[in-house]
């Protein structure tokens, strides 16, 4: 290539380049990949809300809370799984728990900066999980389906009963309770889950065990 072709190549301003970097940096700071500058890539938030998939975060009191709950329901060394939860499962992560272990399943493939524990998940098709999540294999499993429909609801119910040994933690509307029951056997907690952002539907907990939720 001789210069006039190099001529003809558009060049970014040094001004330019520099706002460029800076941008690409934010982008890795919000979507948890950097960590090296003492970044926590496990802080709620730290990947954001997509509404366009329906995602709303807990707050950061009621992620603590339900992962504690987990934790203890789930017993030492227990296993849990969090099915489109991720910030129950980030929580869960910042405790940097050596009595349990934790995976997520979720459709939103920019989390998949967790590695191994990062299993991508589509309720349409319930059953399509990987060969190593053997049934009945996690002590609670932990889900807040991305839709409040009964459809939703009965597909997701599919995978937790797949995977949970019996212990439900479900995290849906307060209009879904009786859909709840019906194809998980859960109950409604007296804990009330919050959103970092206000949702116009009432959020409720449902589990089918003794949990320190009432």
């Amino acid at each position: 290539m001789d210069d006039d072709d190099d001529a003809d190549i558009p060049q970014l301003s040094s001004h330019a380049l520099a706002a460029l970097q800076e941008f690409y940096l934010e982008q890795q700071q919000r979507e948890g990949m950097k960590t090296s500058q003492g970044f926590n890539q496990y802080t709620i938030g730290s990947i954001e809300e997509d509404w366009q998939l329906s995602q709303f975060w807990y707050s950061d009191d009621t992620a603590s809370c339900l992962a504690k709950e987990a934790v203890v329901a789930a017993g030492k060394g227990g296993r849990i799984a969090c099915i489109s939860a991720p910030s129950v499962y980030q929580k869960l992560k910042e405790q940097d728990g050596k009595d349990f272990s934790v995976c997520i399943l979720e459709y939103d493939r920019r989390f998949s900066v967790y590695g191994e524990e990062f299993i991508f998940y589509d309720y349409n098709h319930p059953l399509n999980l990987p060969e190593n999540l053997l049934p009945h294999s996690f002590d609670i499993v932990i889900a807040d389906p991305p839709y409040l429909s009964e459809e939703c609801l009965q597909k997701t119910a599919e995978t937790i009963k797949y995977l949970t040994k019996g212990k439900i933690l479900l995290c849906t509307g307060a209009i879904m309770e009786e859909q709840a029951a019906k194809h998980l056997g859960v109950k409604i907690c007296k804990f009330i889950p919050k959103h970092s952002r206000n949702l116009a539907n009432e959020f409720r907990c449902y589990v089918n065990y003794a949990s320190g939720l009432d």
